[in-house]
């Protein structure tokens, strides 16, 4: 029975990169998210972005065979996602036949969307491809993958098997990270009085200025070589930019609008109490959701649209080396929470401090890790 819409979740991998591979993928029923077909093959020895594009077009060809017209396949490899929607080139040779048969099952359907998603909302593709991937070096019949990876599915989900190493746990591939050394601009007069200041240009303090250099000291001391210095617009995020220019070869600072703080709306230059005095039942909702905003403000889910352009965009300007971004703290905590893959309350959980650093490598194939958050070691003596 042919379905309109559907689901693609589809992943793939190998013990090396390249080594023994194999990808998983999972066709559902978008409303309900029954699963409507289930793929799964040990591929021998290949990297893990052919054993990717063989997990997408094994999805894209069981969705056919399901007669479905519309459909969303959802990947956490970034570099299939961006390839296939054409915003990345595809430089390896090797892939190019792969992203051909995959754009010729893509004409087939009405609509296709491709969405990147984080590793742990794609566990059943996931478990899936890791079951190939054993049956691949262990020589063990590829038609049991399915059903270990039913059995690995509940098993990451619960973290119940001390003997099954988590994904994020297993070694990166070997193509230099992207690295991103984020930071919040120094104090200003309305971090130290704990008011809402988004897109208000204020300037640094004094100690917002002694703050900016030790953080440049810093910086300089994480990353010898910094291609590129990239800041908000604001004038509080420019001068710790140029800060750390200076200790860092003196690159030009480049501005993004798209790293701007949040828009708070009439809840700017107010403090937390007072929006609770004045904005209750709009603070409560604001507070609950993240596609909700202030009163003439923006909400998280828009400056999270915002920032992610941004740093897609790092990503591929800058492949395999170090950039600096100066923001502030609702995009930092955006770019953090999603490189985590973690929840919304996350947002109002994680403390970032004026001048802190957090640091994160992204990978090509699009994988992330995040080697640390908030350190403000260099700020003890300002």
């Amino acid at each position: 029975m042919a379905v309109r819409a559907v689901v693609i979740e589809a992943d793939g991998g190998s013990r090396g990169n390249p080594g023994p591979a194999g990808y998983g993928a999972v066709v559902r029923d978008p409303e309900t998210g029954e699963v409507l077909a289930e793929r799964s093959e040990s591929i021998g020895t290949a990297t893990n972005n052919v054993a990717e594009y063989r997990g997408l077009i094994a999805g894209l060809e069981a969705a056919a065979e399901l007669g479905a017209a519309e459909v969303e396949a959802r990947m956490d490899s970034k570099l299939v996602v961006e390839q296939m929607c054409g915003r990345w080139q595809i430089k390896h040779p090797g892939l190019r036949p792969l992203a051909a048969q995959a754009a010729g099952l893509v004409s087939r359907f009405a609509a296709v969307r491709f969405t990147w998603v984080p590793r742990e909302r794609n566990r059943h593709a996931d478990a899936l491809a890791n079951a190939a991937m054993d049956a691949a070096a262990s020589g063990a019949a590829p038609a049991a993958a399915a059903a270990e990876a039913r059995e690995a599915t509940v098993v990451r989900a619960t973290g119940t098997d001390p003997a099954t190493t988590p994904a994020s746990w297993e070694p990166r591939p070997t193509e230099e990270a992207t690295r991103l050394i984020l930071v919040r601009h120094g104090e200003t007069e309305r971090t130290v009085q704990k008011r809402y200041s988004g897109r208000g240009d204020v300037p640094l303090t004094g100690r917002g200025r002694a703050q900016a250099g030790a953080t440049a000291a810093r910086v300089a001391a994480l990353a010898p070589s910094v291609a590129a210095v990239v800041s908000s617009p604001l004038s509080r995020c420019t001068a710790t930019a140029e800060a750390v220019a200076a200790q860092v070869g003196n690159p030009p600072v480049r501005t993004d609008d798209d790293l701007i703080e949040c828009d708070f709306g009439v809840w700017e230059g107010h403090t937390f109490a007072e929006v609770r005095e004045g904005w209750a039942a709009e603070l409560d909702a604001w507070l609950a959701s993240t596609r909700v905003a202030p009163p003439r403000g923006e909400s998280f889910v828009t400056v999270a649209e915002r920032t992610g352009r941004a740093v897609d965009r790092l990503r591929s300007a800058y492949p395999g080396e170090t950039v600096v971004v100066v923001s502030h703290v609702s995009p930092i905590k955006l770019v953090l929470r999603d490189a985590l893959a973690a929840g919304d309350a996350f947002l109002h959980r994680l403390y970032l401090d004026t001048a802190g650093i957090s640091v994160l490598d992204l990978y090509p194939d699009g994988g992330v890790a995040v080697r640390s958050v908030n350190d403000t070691s260099h700020l003890a003596d300002v």
